[in-house]
């Protein structure tokens, strides 16, 4: 593992909604896939794992690493068409939090980049940081109140 490059990436955005809003978004494998705007995917589900199908981005595939209602949901990316992330697969985290003002926190953590390769490295932890920048932002405006 190469200690200088960067494993995961973090996010976090406040979102003017319920905790049981946010964690039915959340606890739903590849919610996350999508062109900025949240879209209801076909889901084919085995167990612990799904494959998501979105109409413009293709199949995904998914490991449900695990669910803690109200509060904590992790996948596992186990790879997809062009668009996903090649092998090897990310772990992708979720938290909810109610915060002191009422809002809900929604944080998440993508790990695993430093066992890609110099190439994919780079590529891959760029475009995955400006996609949840973008999520993160869709999810808060798809889920507050209005």
């Amino acid at each position: 593992m190469d200690t200088k490059r960067q494993d995961a990436i973090e996010a976090s955005i406040d979102i003017h909604s319920t905790a049981s809003s946010v964690w039915k978004l959340v606890s739903e494998p590849g919610w996350f896939i999508n062109g900025g705007v949240i879209t209801e995917h076909r889901i084919e589900r085995r167990g612990a794992f799904s494959t998501v199908h979105d109409a413009i981005f293709g199949t995904f595939e998914f490991e449900t690493v695990r669910l803690e209602e109200p509060g904590y949901a992790a996948f596992r990316s186990l790879g997809g068409d062009e668009w996903d992330d090649p092998v090897p697969n990310t772990l992708i985290e979720f938290w909810v939090e109610t915060t002191h003002s009422g809002d809900v926190r929604l944080r998440v953590m993508e790990s695993g980049f430093t066992a890609f390769g110099d190439e994919e490295y780079d590529r891959v932890i760029g475009a995955n940081t400006r996609g949840w920048a973008a999520e993160m932002l869709a999810a808060q405006r798809y889920l507050s109140d209005s």
